[in-house]
């Protein structure tokens, strides 16, 4: 018994010693904490309902795309393949403008990310940097594209993955925010969102983005809960098309071990909802229908 219980107490001290804070602070909107271990660090946003990575990098692999999702965020590369002017919504460690910046080096990059202590946090801890091409405004998403909404600016490729620790913020799930979302796109632009397949909001969500967009993909992939909408407003390209153009990409995408050629065929354009659920807007939103958790 003795025996047992000093190995209980080894392997705890171990897990301890393997996962340390290396920064803490509070911002204006969410705990941010950064954890390291001995080949990850990790961006958490602490929230009520337990604490959630938003961003990680291997420390042993830089370059590595760690989450499954984000190297599915890649997908709209598909659709567009040569964007000149790309927006992302939500830094977390800013993995996604970095990758981007480097396959497309003459791209113009925004990001608008709401809270300035994230982009301290990337900068001084996920390898972040801005440049001449790649510029953070701290502002809300909604207001920042307004703002490009009346300033006639428009975008090749948009990325939509702001995460408050429990979910999408409310005010950016709604037909109005997607509906302005879309004029900002460029006439051969692309959408792409990270959302959760397992939410409570998936019906909801889909005839959303279906009522804004019309038709969109429905990528979903074994390895993860998330799912990413991509949308180009109009007609998708055939299959075969998008696995020509993940093979023409394969090779750039692989030191990022972000496999694109095994992207296509997980790309379906079923409806896999309930198409009688209520899209959701400015009036009915997320917190009116999980008001009761």
């Amino acid at each position: 018994m003795r025996i047992f219980l000093l190995i209980l107490v080894m392997v705890s001290t171990s897990q301890v010693q393997a996962e340390r804070i290396i920064h803490k602070e509070k911002s204006l909107y969410r705990n941010i904490v950064v954890r390291e271990s001995s080949n990850r660090r990790c961006l958490v946003f602490a929230v009520k309902r337990g604490d959630r990575n938003q961003t990680c990098i291997s420390l042993n692999d830089p370059d590595r795309v760690v989450f499954p999702y984000a190297r599915m965020t890649f997908s709209g590369l598909l659709l567009q393949p040569k964007p000149d002017s790309i927006l992302v919504i939500g830094l977390g460690g800013g993995t996604m403008p970095t990758v981007l910046s480097r396959l497309y080096p003459k791209a113009t990059i925004h990001v608008a990310e709401i809270d300035e202590a994230v982009v301290r946090v990337a900068t001084k801890y996920f390898n972040f940097s801005e440049s001449e091409n790649v510029r953070v405004f701290v502002q809300d998403a909604r207001v920042y594209i307004k703002r490009a909404g009346l300033k006639k600016i428009t975008y090749d490729l948009i990325i939509l993955d702001a995460f408050t620790g429990d979910y999408i913020p409310e005010h950016l799930m709604t037909v109005e925010f997607l509906q302005e979302t879309k004029a900002i796109m460029s006439d051969q632009g692309v959408l792409v969102a990270n959302t959760f397949s397992t939410s409570r909001l998936y019906d909801h969500e889909s005839v959303t983005y279906e009522s804004a967009f019309g038709t969109f993909f429905n990528f979903k992939m074994p390895v993860t809960g998330n799912r990413v909408i991509i949308t180009n407003g109009g007609q998708l390209p055939e299959t075969k098309l998008m696995q020509d153009r993940a093979n023409k990409l394969a090779g750039k995408l692989r030191k990022y071990a972000i496999k694109i050629d095994n992207f296509p065929r997980h790309m379906k354009r079923t409806k896999d909802w309930n198409k009688k659920a209520r899209p959701l807007t400015d009036q009915f939103s997320p917190a009116n229908l999980l008001r009761d958790d």
